[in-house]
């Protein structure tokens, strides 16, 4: 019997073995908002993972998106107000590395470390966060149409590509994907190392739930010796360190000054709206 608790733009399931975790906010394709809003990152992060990991039936962890896409990066409405500011005011540096160095400790360095195997099961667009939790998951299954972008590179950060992806695709080929932003079809995700299994649509959920079953014939103690060893070796390669410089590194991404020949997104959604914002931004790329 499913047992299934309902949050905020989040649903947790177990089954067994397996929970799953599903981002549920399909109107807006599960994009992601950020700590303290009460939605998908609160509720991802810290109550749907902490069932998980505090449950000690729990072997494997399923992420998926409802709706038709995983998850398409962030709230573009909320980009830039994350540190409490009105519009037209700034925050100050100590405010800001005190919001960044939580978010990225309690989200992205949380999932790396995290006790249970996790597996992100996508379909649809994976773009920004929706990305970057694919790469930290142990494991990734996705259908024919999942896409996948750094595309928020493009408008500050500018390719602060972290060790757990030079390690993935080999540094040329990170560098391209994260200073470039372009978009990573399926086929190309799962030949470059991103994706464990590459299946049709229709096969999904079948198939990573039975990655997931054979996974759980493994025993716990094993799970968590396993896992307790990989974060040695993440630690000796510096995959930890370079999530933990990726707060200080998104403070000076939030600092970014624009010369008067240069496209800025937040000039723009204050004129026009984020979503004319945004494709203004990505208007100058070719994809």
């Amino acid at each position: 019997m499913v047992e299934r608790t309902e949050f905020n733009r989040v649903i947790y399931e177990k089954d067994g073995q397996v929970a799953t975790i599903i981002f549920n906010y399909p109107e807006k394709m599960n994009c992601m908002d950020f700590p303290g809003d009460g939605g998908i990152c609160d509720n991802f992060y810290t109550s749907a993972l902490d069932m998980a990991a505090n449950d000690d039936e729990i072997k494997v962890v399923l992420i998926k998106g409802a709706g038709k896409a995983f998850c398409a990066g962030h709230d573009l409405t909320r980009v830039g107000f994350i540190y409490g500011m009105a519009p037209g005011q700034k925050a100050g540096q100590q405010t800001r590395l005190k919001v960044d160095n939580h978010w990225f400790n309690m989200a992205f360095r949380k999932l790396l470390l995290f006790p249970k195997i996790t597996i992100a099961v996508v379909h649809g667009n994976a773009i920004g966060e929706g990305m970057m939790i694919t790469e930290l998951c142990d494991l990734a299954v996705a259908s024919e149409d999942a896409v996948f972008s750094h595309r928020e590179q493009r408008l500050a950060f500018g390719g602060q590509v972290p060790p757990h992806c030079v390690l993935t695709y080999g540094l040329k080929r990170a560098l391209d994907i994260w200073i470039t932003g372009r978009p990573v079809y399926a086929k190309e995700a799962y030949e470059i190392g991103l994706l464990n299994k590459l299946v049709s649509r229709d096969e999904l959920d079948e198939v990573s739930r039975a990655y997931a079953d054979e996974i759980c014939k493994l025993g716990r103690d094993v799970i968590a010796i396993g896992k307790t060893a990989r974060i040695q070796t993440y630690s000796q390669l510096g995959m930890i360190a370079g999530i933990d410089i990726m707060g200080m590194t998104h403070t000076l991404g939030t600092n970014v000054h624009w010369q008067e020949d240069e496209y800025n997104f937040f000039k723009e959604r204050a004129k026009k709206t984020a979503k004319d914002g945004f494709h203004g931004l990505h208007e100058q790329f070719k994809e």
